[in-house]
Order: C-alpha cells, then sequence, then structure tokens
C-alpha cells in the first residue's frame, strides 16, 4: 500500500494508537505497525526513529506555533499576559482531533516510559518559550520562570480538556492563568 510521505505517517500513527490502545505499548512492536499500515519495518524506521516517537510526532509543529504565537504577542504585554494570548492564539492546534488526542492522552498516561517522554517534549517546548520571552526583551531569570509557570498552566487546561471538561480550551488556559495569578498574589507577589 503506497502513499505520500504525509499519508504513510498518518497510517502509522493511527496503527500505532490503534495497537497501544488494544495491545499496550509493551505488547506492540514497530513491526506491528508497519504491517497494520501496511508498510515495510524499514519504511517505518525511515519515518520514526523509534517506536514511542510515533506518539509524539505533532509536538515540533506545536511548539513552532507557540514560539510563533509568543514573538507575535502584543509588544508591551507582560510575559504571562503574552503567554495567555499567545496560548490562545494557538487554540485550533490544540483541539484539532479530540477524540484521538483522548486516546493518545490514555496510552501515555499508562505507560511509564511514555510519560517520561512527554516529559522530556514539555521541556523542551519550556526551554523554546523561554528563548521566545527573551527575544521579547524579557530578562533571562524571569523568562525561565514564566515559560515554566506558562508551560505548567497549559499542561493543566489541556488535561482538563482531555478529561472531558465541558469548558472550551480558551476558558480553561484564562481561568488557569486566573487562578495562578491569584496564587502570586496570596503570596505576596
Amino acid at each position: 500500500m503506497a502513499g505520500s510521505r504525509k499519508d504513510v505517517r498518518l497510517r502509522l500513527q493511527r496503527a500505532a494508537v490503534e495497537l497501544y490502545a488494544e495491545r499496550g505499548f509493551d505488547g506492540t512492536t514497530a513491526a506491528d505497525i508497519a504491517a497494520l499500515a501496511g508498510v515495510t519495518e524499514r519504511t517505518y524506521f525511515r519515518h520514526f526513529p523509534d517506536k514511542r516517537e510515533v506518539l509524539f510526532d505533532g509536538e515540533a509543529v506545536l511548539q513552532a506555533a507557540l514560539v510563533d504565537a509568543v514573538l507575535s504577542a502584543p509588544a508591551g504585554l507582560p510575559p504571562l499576559p503574552a503567554l495567555l494570548e499567545a496560548f490562545i492564539s494557538a487554540v485550533p492546534v490544540f483541539e484539532q482531533d479530540r477524540a484521538a488526542k483522548e486516546l493518545r492522552h490514555r496510552i501515555i498516561a499508562s505507560t511509564p516510559e511514555l510519560q517520561e517522554r512527554e516529559l522530556i517534549k514539555l521541556a523542551h517546548l519550556t526551554e523554546a518559550i523561554t528563548q521566545a520571552l527573551q527575544q521579547r526583551a524579557v530578562p533571562p531569570g524571569q523568562a525561565s520562570l514564566a515559560a515554566a509557570c506558562g508551560t505548567a498552566v497549559l499542561s493543566r487546561a489541556r488535561l482538563q480538556w482531555l478529561e472531558g471538561s465541558p469548558r472550551d480550551y480558551p476558558t480553561l488556559l484564562t481561568n488557569a492563568f486566573t487562578e495562578l495569578g491569584l496564587l502570586v498574589a496570596v503570596s505576596g507577589g
């Protein structure tokens, strides 16, 4: 079964999610995924370096969208409001294919090896956002702290959304940033 590079990647991703949901991560091989997608194992490894990475393929696109959104936030906004503005502008990227993202989340949540990979990806995202804030002339220490707080808020909103919150993504983000602001105010910040 041939197809464009994009089509093959999509088939591999769908096959991986299907098999991981059915057999578990440890019970699935790259060869199993390739077979279900109708390609060879060699083709699988042309697209993904290992069987974990197939679940994280969109992370580079998300990171690029968020960095661009941070850099495009209105000039003069302090770091956290700039992050809220940026995250809300990227909501269409977050909201794509909710059912698939919910299933992917359940697979990752049930597999320590995948949880570790997700934390590594989050650390890379935090660093990229830190650098974007620094490009907005935020001092390094503040940029790092704001990025860490921002990605924590983003993770919280994402988790609530993936677990079926009836609230929309912008509301979840806004509420989480408001709660962060209240925490800072209570602590005397």
